[in-house]
């Protein structure tokens, strides 16, 4: 474990914990922890994954973005949306699709260590960035699954705080769908 790991492991989670409480700090926390891992996959060749924290970098952006409009219509918390189940259906199975092509091009023309794993893993995270930027409470849904195989790919190579931190992020996704669920509930509404 290098002290960059723990910065990025403690930066992380409170860019999590942010957004599943519908904090605006959420955006700028999470611009610096993704540019954070994406050093340390990088040095761990995960090229996928590095490739993913700076696409993170745009999806932070414009989850930002599009939080900030809500505010600025007058709302004083940020509004959920669900989702239809035509659209859940056919993000799943487009991911799937990316999934297997970008796996066969990592597997070919990378040394990444584990590329059809890190593909599904890395196209399934941005599915549900997008959804969480969106404003999407089944984004939480995905992240439980898509943290917990993280979790198993960093015990698998040895990376236990990066692990740990993935765990982390399962119990935090769990978190986020109680709070989101429970706001909606709370104002019989979507909020």
């Amino acid at each position: 474990m290098s002290r960059l790991e723990l910065i990025a492991v403690i930066v992380n989670v409170l860019g999590v914990w942010l957004t599943a409480r519908r904090k605006m700090l959420c955006w700028p926390v999470g611009i610096v922890a993704v540019i954070l891992y994406a050093r340390l996959f990088f040095e761990w060749k995960l090229y996928d994954d590095m490739a993913l924290q700076l696409v993170y970098v745009i999806i932070q952006i414009y989850g930002w973005r599009n939080w900030s409009a809500v505010l600025k219509n007058g709302y004083t918390t940020i509004q959920i949306i669900p989702m239809t189940f035509t659209n859940i259906v056919a993000g799943l199975a487009a991911t799937t699709l990316s999934s297997a092509a970008l796996g066969g091009v990592m597997a070919v023309w990378t040394d990444d260590a584990l590329p059809w794993i890190d593909s599904g893993l890395t196209c399934f995270s941005l599915l549900a960035s997008f959804w969480s930027a969106r404003r999407h409470s089944e984004s939480w849904y995905l992240w439980i699954i898509v943290d917990a195989f993280y979790s198993l790919v960093f015990l698998y190579r040895h990376n236990e705080l990066t692990a740990a931190l993935y765990g982390m992020f399962t119990f935090l996704a769990l978190y986020g769908v109680w709070n989101w669920r429970s706001a909606q509930e709370r104002k019989g509404t979507v909020i």
